[in-house]
């Protein structure tokens, strides 16, 4: 951060230089980073310059860049409020504040007069928005953060802070414009070393969360695979009471008969109030249930098992390289971040999540036909057949030849597509709330467990003169879905808007 003399020296440059210019464009290009652009225009010259207000501790400082800085896609408290209420504003005064650290820019705007106020105060550095009556109208760092005695609405009040050392001047061989051009250049190393840092500390708290709900999943999977064991036991016991149904006596809780390979004397538990027959019937169908499990959960496995083996690979590719850009161009690093709440440089974010393309087709048809359409949490669209004519032509028509056809196995619903944007391998978590989605829109909404066919949309075929919604599939695979009311919930909010 600026000492107290370079900073009396930056005030004296805006003095000479941007004191009489006009504000062009404000943008808070990250957290605790402000930029302006500044049109002057004097008798001999015209200059448009791009200021930097940065307020993070160890970094305060007023700079100059050579160019805007690209705003973010969702525009900042604190930069919403400039853009409101001081554009066009006119910069009238630089003066530092009392006796410490604090650089106040004094604006006329169309509403009145105010101050931008950076206080260079270490970890409590800010910026300040002020009125002309010095009363607090929004700082750009959390007040918590920095000074919690501070109220927005409030009276701005200068910190009780003894009168701090003038420190020393890094810059004296800089003069002029190029003394904040001087003061940019020499913080940009240390900026950019930082960002490299928390770009790395960002992705590895990813995978770290993306390990831990992977370990969970791929453990509750075993837990069902280790009770499916018992299918053999059920069809053990089964195969004996078949053979011995005359050797039941009627109100009995068990039946002890000798196993077929061994000889060994086995007792069977049955169900007193149940006929022999009826005893059969029933552990025949708890072993039908349990081994349908034991084929869901197998499969379940390999996708949870096939997760945390690209984790690893993914961690030891990051500790061999020299830099992560590379990375973040990368889909499934994309997605790892999107999923677990951290943001991609902006650079490296995809156009298609803020602004979905749809298929020419799409768009000139009627809006009956329309999917519903809903975002995956790796960002993936997945799209949501209306009626039996809709599921024709989201099948038919609209679905490529990668995408993933959902349909619940053994009751009527709609058609869901994956929209798999051409990958082979599409991400467990977006095959999983394509699944939730294909239930809630079928007969079976309310199930707790259900059985979703899953298989290439190629693999997909309607038959000449067939019904409305009537498609025959090859192939695929079946995934038994446990329902999670919370992945749903986000599902279903993530909705788009025709």
């Amino acid at each position: 951060m600026l000492s107290w003399v370079e900073l009396e020296r930056v005030a004296a440059v805006l003095a000479d230089h941007a004191v009489g210019g006009r504000i062009e464009r404000w943008v808070e290009p990250s957290r605790g980073r402000l930029a302006f652009s500044l049109y002057r225009r004097d008798e001999d010259e015209k200059s448009k310059r791009v200021f930097c207000i940065d307020a993070r501790p160890d970094l305060a400082r007023v700079g100059l860049q050579e160019r805007m800085p690209k705003a973010p896609a969702s525009m900042p408290a604190f930069a919403a409020y400039l853009r409101a209420h001081l554009s066009r504003a006119r910069l009238e005064s630089v003066t530092l504040r009392g006796e410490d650290r604090q650089l106040a820019l004094g604006f006329t705007a169309r509403e009145g007069e105010y101050c931008l106020l950076l206080s260079i105060f270490g970890r409590r550095s800010n910026l300040y928005l002020l009125d002309s009556s010095d009363r607090l109208l929004q700082a750009l760092r959390p007040l918590s953060e920095t000074r919690a005695e501070l109220a927005v609405g409030e009276v701005y009040v200068d910190p009780s802070n003894s009168a701090p050392q003038r420190g020393k001047d890094r810059f004296q061989a800089s003069q002029g414009i190029e003394l904040l051009t001087a003061i940019e250049a020499d913080y940009a190393g240390e900026i950019g070393d930082r960002g490299a840092d928390e770009e790395r500390r960002r992705l590895l708290t990813a995978i770290k969360k993306e390990r831990k709900s992977a370990t969970r999943r791929l453990e509750r999977i075993e837990v069902e695979l280790a009770e499916s064991d018992q299918a053999s036991t059920l069809q053990r016991n089964g195969e004996l009471l078949k053979a011995n149904l005359g050797r039941i006596e009627h109100g009995a809780d068990s039946v002890t008969v000798n196993d077929f390979e061994t000889g060994d004397p086995v007792e069977i538990p049955i169900d007193p109030k149940l006929s022999p027959k009826a005893n059969l019937e029933a552990i025949f169908k708890r072993y039908q249930k349990l081994l349908r499990r034991l084929t869901k959960a197998g499969g379940q496995v390999d996708l949870a098992r096939a997760g945390l083996d690209s984790l690893t690979a993914i961690e030891a590719e990051i500790a061999e390289a020299d830099s992560l850009a590379p990375f973040f161009e990368r889909e499934d690093v994309r997605r790892l971040l999107s999923r677990h709440g951290a943001k991609t440089p902006q650079a490296a974010v995809s156009e298609r999540l803020e602004k979905p393309t749809l298929p020419a087709a799409y768009r000139n048809m009627p809006r009956k036909l329309h999917p519903r359409r809903y975002r995956s949490r790796e960002g993936l669209e997945i799209w949501v057949g209306r009626s039996d004519e809709a599921n024709d032509v989201l099948t038919t028509r609209l679905a490529r030849s990668k995408d993933l056809f959902f349909h619940l196995d053994g009751a009527p619903g709609s058609h869901v597509i994956l929209r798999t944007e051409g990958s082979e391998d599409p991400p467990p978590e977006s095959v999983l709330d394509a699944c939730e989605l294909s239930v809630h829109f079928s007969k079976l909404k309310n199930a707790g467990r259900a059985d979703v066919h899953v298989v290439p949309i190629k693999n997909v075929k309607k038959p000449k003169g067939a019904k409305r919604g009537l498609v025959f599939v090859t192939g695929g695979k079946s995934v038994h879905l446990r329902r999670e009311p919370e992945r749903l919930e986000r599902l279903l909010a993530s909705k788009f808007e025709d």
